[in-house]
């Protein structure tokens, strides 16, 4: 049965340019700013909006959604209740398929998709499993985005020449999965000589695997507080260290460069972008398609008032939930880059998969 979350106070009114957090382009700001008369007749007020979670109850999505839920409700015009209801399945595809064809188009309706869902239908067509356009999504925004680590042993390799030197063996997940795919890319556009040992059932069981000496690294798709905290002791003894940031925005908590520093051939840093996309989504915030522009700029502006509400911030920290949001711009802005990239970008991911 759904959970009903109502919002935990009300707020004076719409105001939308004082929490924009970022930047955007200027034809961008000519939209919103059209919209903003209207905000307050969204007609959301005495509405329960019903929020679907792609994943299973009491999982780090569920959790993401259930957080931003109890507090969403009073930065949108007339205070609207949330509802959770998870709707797990065919790895995230049932939520988007719903949202996309059958999902009311009134502002009742929202979900929190799985970060890989985006590219579905880009990286393994099939239209009977993904009955959906990603890029007429409205996407609302992502709580997390994520970062990848190189984890490498320091007795094997201490900088990036050394990797090019000699074989490197890495724990792996499986053949298409982010840790066994990221080595194989930098083997393609730095001449690495990674080696993947496919069948470590998560990060955790690939971390332990390297303390071991079965293999001298690891590339994590990602670096949670759990993640970070169960590599430190080894990084804190010397025996372990980052080479590498792989993702989208560097974390300077590490010293590590950030993949793209070392990438300069254009078609190739427009492969790093189509493979860290599903990080960068994190945890994305999806309304369906055709809303009325009010009402997607409602929920955009909701979701930045949030990510920077103390009670939220206090809540989710409570919790240990990572913060580091992206706007829902920013999310439809990336996924419009690369649904347009070539074919031949395209298929060199696929290959990578299946290696």
């Amino acid at each position: 049965m759904p959970t009903r979350i109502p919002p935990r106070s009300t707020c004076n009114g719409p105001d939308v340019w004082r929490t924009l957090r970022r930047s955007i382009a200027s034809t961008s700001l000519l939209i919103v700013t059209s919209t903003v008369p209207s905000l307050a007749q969204t007609g959301l007020a005495g509405k329960t909006i019903e929020m679907q979670v792609a994943n299973t109850v009491g999982g780090g999505y569920d959790q993401y959604a259930r957080t931003i839920a109890r507090h969403m409700g009073k930065h949108m015009p007339g205070n609207p209740a949330f509802i959770i209801k998870n709707v797990p399945g065919a790895g995230g595809a049932r939520a988007a398929n719903y949202l996309f064809n059958i999902a009311p188009r009134d502002g009742t309706a929202i979900a929190m998709l799985t970060r890989e869902i985006a590219l579905g239908p880009l990286l393994t067509p099939n239209p009977e499993a993904y009955q959906f356009k990603a890029e007429e999504f409205n996407w609302i925004g992502s709580p997390q985005q994520d970062l990848g680590l190189m984890l490498i042993r320091t007795r094997t390799a201490r900088t990036l020449d050394d990797l090019k030197s000699k074989e490197v063996q890495m724990s792996g997940m499986g053949p298409a999965t982010l840790s066994a795919m990221f080595p194989l890319m930098l083997n393609q556009m730095l001449g690495t000589k990674f080696k993947i040992v496919n069948g470590y059932p998560g990060s955790v069981e690939s971390v332990m695997a390297v303390e071991r000496g079965e293999v001298e690294g690891h590339a994590s798709s990602g670096s949670s507080a759990a993640f970070r905290a169960r590599i430190q002791p080894m990084i804190e003894r010397g025996d372990l260290q980052v080479l590498m940031q792989l993702g989208m925005q560097e974390d300077p908590a590490f010293a590590a460069p950030l993949v793209f520093k070392l990438i300069s051939d254009p078609k190739d840093r427009q492969l790093l972008e189509l493979l860290f996309t599903p990080q960068y989504a994190g945890r994305p915030l999806v309304a369906p398609p055709g809303l009325p522009a009010s009402l997607v700029a409602a929920f955009r502006s909701a979701f930045e008032k949030t990510m920077k509400d103390p009670d939220f911030v206090k809540d989710a920290q409570a919790q240990k939930l990572d913060l580091n949001p992206v706007t829902g711009q920013e999310i439809a802005d990336t996924l419009s880059r690369v649904y347009k990239l070539p074919e031949e970008l395209v298929s060199k991911v696929n290959a990578l998969s299946k290696q």
